[in-house]
């Protein structure tokens, strides 16, 4: 367990932050939960960290992205399917982030599968709020987001869609009140899109990918609409107040 905390006060129980490499980080998404005054107990059940048996000690759940499947059969990702029973019995906030997102669609009986031509989204791509998605928060869904996934779901039964995407349709989706899967990236930082672009390469051969350049052009040209969103956004996820001293980009 590792518990980061903002330096000077702290007004939320722990938020449980799951993470599936062994040097990946929570992103931006755990330094504007930091900034919201929520500490991070980072677990890594992957390599051997436990899960706890609900979220009675801890403000909410984000679960991220990871380069294994959500199909896979290995047992710790079974129990992470398994545990996400807890946070939706207990209507307590839930985040997932790719994978995250992905497990959460299989936790509701939702097939997790490869586009049927192939396609893969790895860049930045259009996305397009529902009718429910549009007053989500008090920032608009951006036009544009990061994506870096081969495979996709549909919206699962008992499951409200926020948004979708032209090649793999669930991109945003509410389970109850507190419960959300992201296929996107609002945790990605500049630094992340420079590493993965390079230790991942290969992805950029897949059909739909594109170049490493358009990744980084993008960043330039759409994460600023991304970070207010996602302010705006776990705000109303972790029922925050509205600190007008957090940033708007990394």
């Amino acid at each position: 367990m590792n518990f980061c905390a903002s330096p000077s006060w702290s007004q939320y129980k722990p938020v449980l932050v799951v993470l599936h490499g062994e040097q990946s980080t929570p992103g931006r998404i755990g330094r504007l939960l930091r900034e919201l005054g929520a500490p991070l107990d980072i677990r890594r059940p992957r390599f051997g960290d436990p899960l706890p048996e609900n979220l009675h000690d801890h403000a909410g759940a984000v679960f991220f992205g990871g380069p294994m499947s959500a199909n896979d059969e290995e047992d710790w990702l079974k129990r992470e399917i398994d545990w996400l029973a807890a946070p939706l019995k207990e209507n307590k906030p839930y985040l997932g982030i790719c994978l995250g997102a992905q497990l959460l669609a299989r936790q509701l009986g939702q097939k997790v599968d490869a586009h049927p031509e192939g396609k893969v989204e790895v860049g930045y791509y259009p996305i397009h709020p529902t009718e429910d998605g549009r007053g989500l928060c008090e920032s608009p869904f951006p036009n544009r987001v990061y994506q870096w996934h081969r495979e996709g779901f549909a919206c699962p039964k008992g499951a409200v869609l926020l948004a979708e995407g032209e090649d793999f349709e669930a991109q945003a989706i509410r389970v109850g009140e507190k419960a959300f899967g992201l296929q996107f990236h609002p945790d990605v930082t500049y630094e992340m899109i420079c590493r993965w672009t390079i230790t991942s390469l290969d992805r950029m051969n897949h059909p739909g990918a594109q170049s490493r350049q358009r990744h980084i052009d993008g960043w330039f040209q759409h994460d600023r609409s991304i970070a207010r969103w996602t302010i705006e956004f776990l705000k109303r996820w972790l029922g925050a107040p509205d600190f007008k001293r957090m940033a708007p980009a990394e």
